[in-house]
């Protein structure tokens, strides 16, 4: 998917999350998931994962000067935000989804972010909490990616319907949300992990790069006709693959 963008021009950096990345599995006996199940993540490692992304940002402003010849290919006006399962959590924090409980929401969003894509939404909330409180702050437009067989690696009961809520949920402008027919969890990150091969894989990343673009052309490069093409023509480029649906609450 990186290689993908990259080759239509746009610049990928890939954050690297110390405490919370593939340091959970490597080198540990087992397989890799059930190494994830067993971590115990404390939240000072999840906040430091959501403050890695201003850090990088900052870092970038910085990086550029330091290497003018690769830093002109930079736009730092037009930056844009993606992350798979985990990622997808700290994309949404960065969007504007609430952190805390009740009445103590906080929030840790960066408005230098313009737009997003969320691969896998994952829910932060626990029953208690009122779910329009956590994901109604969310202010930007974001591309919401799921499937029907996009169950958790890492809990029961955890499914697509589950992811949707975010969707539902979110008072942000142009929220959109695709829904791949037997898409599973690993589908979004070019890897199977603990998954059997999908007979779908191949048409499925097809259109999660496609559909990738066009979004990042509409909301990064500002392409009137790339919004117009995600809301009146993807449906037919769908078919039966998928379904995309769209809604415009601010």
């Amino acid at each position: 998917l990186g290689r993908y963008l990259a080759s239509h021009g746009y610049v990928i950096v890939n954050i690297q999350h110390k405490g919370t990345d593939s340091a959970l599995w490597e080198g540990k006996p087992g397989h890799p998931w059930d190494n994830i199940r067993a971590s115990k993540i404390s939240r000072k490692d999840t906040l430091q994962r959501f403050q890695d992304v201003p850090f990088v940002l900052n870092s970038l402003e910085t990086w550029q000067k330091d290497y003018p010849s690769l830093g002109k290919l930079i736009d730092l006006s037009t930056i844009g935000m993606s992350g798979h399962s985990f990622g997808a959590v700290t994309t949404q924090v960065m969007a504007g989804q609430s952190l805390g409980k009740r009445k103590r929401l906080y929030s840790l969003k960066d408005d230098r972010i313009k737009a997003c894509i969320s691969y896998s939404p994952s829910v932060t909330y626990n029953a208690a909490e009122d779910p329009s409180h956590i994901y109604g702050p969310i202010d930007k437009p974001i591309f919401y990616m799921t499937g029907t067989h996009d169950h958790s690696p890492v809990g029961k009961g955890y499914d697509y319907t589950t992811r949707i809520k975010i969707y539902d949920h979110a008072k942000g402008p142009d929220q959109y949300l695709m829904v791949l027919e037997q898409g599973d969890h690993m589908v979004f990150a070019g890897s199977r992990g603990q998954l059997g091969e999908n007979p779908n894989r191949e048409t499925h990343e097809r259109i999660i790069r496609l559909m990738a673009l066009i979004f990042w052309d509409a909301y990064l490069k500002d392409i009137d006709q790339a919004k117009q093409w995600l809301l009146n023509k993807s449906s037919a480029y769908l078919g039966d693959e998928a379904e995309l649906t769209w809604k415009n609450v601010s």
